[in-house]
């Protein structure tokens, strides 16, 4: 706990602080004051955009709804017009980088025990705790955080429907959600080159894992770095009784060793994130999908593939070229002995409001079967 930042403010003519709480990593806000349900919406939009945060002191459900006007106010202001896919990327990013910084200026205070202490506030307690562990001082963070917490506590109970397992996998917190079930379908078909040992590299919720044992995988060696992640991973190993098939290890990309079959699916879009959670999607300079290329040589046995799972997302947004992607992997001293595409399913591939929508009709996932030429 003594390690969190602290956020300061005045109230009632006293000096108070408490705990600053944030998942992306955000500083505490410089300037705090506090607000209830005096504060109309254009005086808390003009004091977010001049960057003082406003602590609530009022109806928890009045809070959402200043939140909700909020989001309308910075939303009414029109996309800039981008003459190239990568500009429109940009454009975008920092679009929904200045709403984001706007709309954390609400905050909410919360007890020892991650208690709200306002009028009609919900008993958020479980979901502070499975993101940010156990607490025993008072602390504050965004309400568009705790909103956010509150979502993935509600997946993390649900689940994802996965058919090629059929069964769930629950995501926690901070780990990738496989809400974009096409790169499973592609490891679920794909021809197995060994039912002996796989290495899934990035596993993540472990799901990939899940699938390659499901289909008959004698022994997978899963890895991940992140803590988070192997919590998760095991917890829905143990659920779906495939712990004894799998082993967990904390390793930067590879476990020692070799495979006859090593997976990876690396975050598909060479940029650099602009918050912790954000690793699962953005690779900045490509570092996780070129240490793969470039160490998988040393882990395949004789005779095994490589199966690198990948959007040409990134190229569609000029962010990578093909060309670039076929010379690392021949750098890395690997050659393509097949190839699997299928198109995406989620909305936003026929949301034609979406700044990106060219790019994502034309979007294709891929897994590429990888040999040691």
């Amino acid at each position: 706990m003594s390690e969190l930042p602290v956020v300061n403010w005045t109230e009632a003519d006293e000096v108070r602080s408490a705990r600053w709480r944030s998942e992306s990593g955000a500083p505490p806000p410089k300037r705090v004051v506090v607000a209830d349900d005096r504060l109309t919406a254009d005086a808390a939009y003009r004091l977010a955009c001049e960057g003082t945060a406003m602590l609530w002191r009022s109806d928890f459900h009045n809070a959402r709804q200043l939140l909700q006007a909020l989001a309308r106010r910075v939303d009414r202001k029109p996309p800039k017009p981008a003459a190239t896919p990568t500009e429109a990327f940009n454009l975008h990013r920092q679009a929904q980088a200045q709403r984001a910084r706007i709309l954390a200026m609400l905050l909410l205070p919360l007890d020892a025990d991650y208690s709200i202490p306002l009028r009609r506030a919900p008993d958020l307690r479980q979901a502070c705790e499975e993101a940010y562990g156990p607490a025993d001082e008072p602390s504050v963070a965004s309400l568009r955080e705790l909103l956010g917490l509150t979502g993935a506590h509600e997946w993390r109970k649900k689940g994802v429907d996965i058919p090629a397992l059929g069964d769930r996998i629950h995501p926690h917190y901070g780990v990738f959600s496989p809400v974009r079930g096409e790169y499973v379908e592609l490891v679920a078909k794909a021809p197995l080159p060994s039912l002996e040992l796989a290495f899934d590299i990035g596993t993540g919720s472990g799901v990939l894992a899940a699938v390659l044992a499901r289909r008959g995988v004698k022994r997978i060696v899963a890895t991940d770095q992140d803590p988070r992640a192997l919590e998760c991973a095991r917890e829905n190993l143990t659920r779906l009784g495939l712990n004894e098939q799998v082993e967990l290890r904390q390793a930067d990309l590879f476990p020692q060793g070799r495979a006859p079959l090593v997976v990876c699916n690396p975050p598909w879009l060479p940029a650099r994130p602009s918050s912790p959670i954000e690793h699962a999607i953005y690779d900045p300079d490509s570092r996780m999908l070129l240490g793969f290329l470039n160490g998988l040589a040393a882990h395949l046995e004789p005779g095994g593939e490589g199966w690198l799972i990948l959007s040409d997302l990134a190229e569609h947004l000029g962010l990578r070229s093909r060309a670039e992607l076929l010379a690392a992997i021949d750098k890395a001293g690997l050659e393509v002995v097949g190839k699997m595409d299928i198109r995406p399913h989620h909305p936003k591939a026929t949301d034609a409001s979406d700044p990106l929508h060219a790019a994502r009709m034309a979007e294709l996932t891929s897994l590429w079967r990888l040999a040691v030429r």
